[in-house]
């Protein structure tokens, strides 16, 4: 098979064996596979990805020098079944999985595996207990997006939202924008976003945010005091003390950019009592102020990635018409294109997610 081969710093397509399905495994197809922001760290920051990956109990095990193929926002097709492993799908079905499989009683990441290749390889060996059938005649295209569509509803499942709190998101790149995207399912308004880029910003909008913000000429905290604070507030400390008046609504900021310096700019933009939902992975040493947090009692919480069920419902929310994943799919490359692309994806005017097809 043909793949896209992250070799020694660089991406080359080269050809492979095809992977043979053992039992419990169905040999899938690719037929769609979304680059994430994940990938493009990995490939610039090779070794503080693999050092850290393994700090931090191996999530995945990574070898810098081995050749690894990525890709784990993928839609496959079902085209053959492992020995003794019943033929539950039909050839040809459309399915999505989380990105692991299971050899015997093992479980193998896919994305940064040096022996099983991810989805921008033409073929995987996927899990038949994980497969999930594509519903309602949804594209492969857009299924491929389940994966990153399940990193912000985990994100807003996690927040423990009540009907009364205002959110923030700080960044619509596409963990903000499918961040967005969950808080909408909930009905949850006013959705104040923010972003330095005009085009996140209006994309951020079509996945549902009410107010958009570019901070470098407003403050994203002003805006939401301004959504949040209710005619006849008095945010004195006496009336704060006793309950005087009405109340302003409770915050829940979602940091959905992962740089350093994001969470010191949030706790001290953050109103009191706020909480502050970690989505975007900064991979580098970060620091803050725990003074500003201890004064207004703030939560900080950290999340990643998805349960099961949570990943099982994005695909239903984007084939159900929930998710509209159509504006956020702003470019195809075939495995030849794979380079470019990472390079193009820095630009945030120039793309929101581009989706790989292996045989294009």
């Amino acid at each position: 098979m043909r793949a896209a081969v992250f070799r020694q710093g660089s991406i080359v397509v080269d050809t492979l064996p095809d992977p043979t399905p053992e039992q419990g495994q169905v040999l899938v197809r690719t037929r769609a596979c979304g680059i994430c922001g994940s990938d493009l760290h990995a490939a610039s920051y090779t070794h503080q990805f693999v050092d850290l990956a393994r700090r931090a109990g191996n999530r995945w095990a990574m070898d810098a020098d081995r050749d690894v193929v990525f890709g784990h926002e993928f839609c496959c097709e079902v085209v053959d079944y492992g020995p003794r492993t019943p033929a539950r799908l039909a050839p040809g079905t459309l399915v999505c999985s989380m990105p692991m499989t299971l050899a015997g009683e093992t479980v193998h990441g896919i994305g940064y595996s040096n022996d099983i290749a991810g989805g921008f390889a033409q073929y995987l060996p996927l899990a038949d207990r994980m497969l999930l059938a594509v519903p309602n005649g949804l594209s492969a295209t857009a299924a491929a997006l389940t994966e990153p569509m399940a990193v912000g509803w985990h994100a807003v499942q996690q927040a423990r939202l009540t009907p009364e709190d205002v959110p923030l998101v700080v960044g619509c790149g596409p963990v903000g924008l499918a961040v967005i995207a969950g808080l909408a399912i909930r009905d949850l308004h006013p959705i104040i976003a923010a972003d330095f880029s005009p085009a996140r910003r209006q994309l951020a909008l079509k996945m549902g945010a009410d107010i958009v913000v570019d901070p470098a000429e407003a403050s994203p905290y002003q805006s939401w005091q301004q959504a949040a604070t209710p005619p006849g507030h008095d945010p004195s400390r006496y009336a704060q003390l006793f309950g005087i008046g009405p109340r302003q609504r409770p915050a829940v900021i979602f940091e959905c950019v992962g740089v350093p310096g994001l969470i010191q700019q949030v706790i001290e933009g953050a109103p009191a009592a706020a909480r502050i939902v970690v989505v975007g992975v900064c991979m580098q040493t970060d620091r803050f102020e725990p003074f500003f947090g201890i004064v207004k009692q703030l939560n900080l919480q950290f999340v990643l990635a998805y349960t099961a069920q949570e990943f099982a419902d994005s695909l239903h929310h984007i084939a159900e018409g929930k998710i509209d994943v159509t504006p956020l799919i702003t470019g195809s490359v075939g495995l030849d294109g794979v380079s470019t692309a990472f390079a193009e994806l820095a630009n945030p005017e120039q793309h929101a997610k581009v989706i790989v097809d292996p045989w294009a």
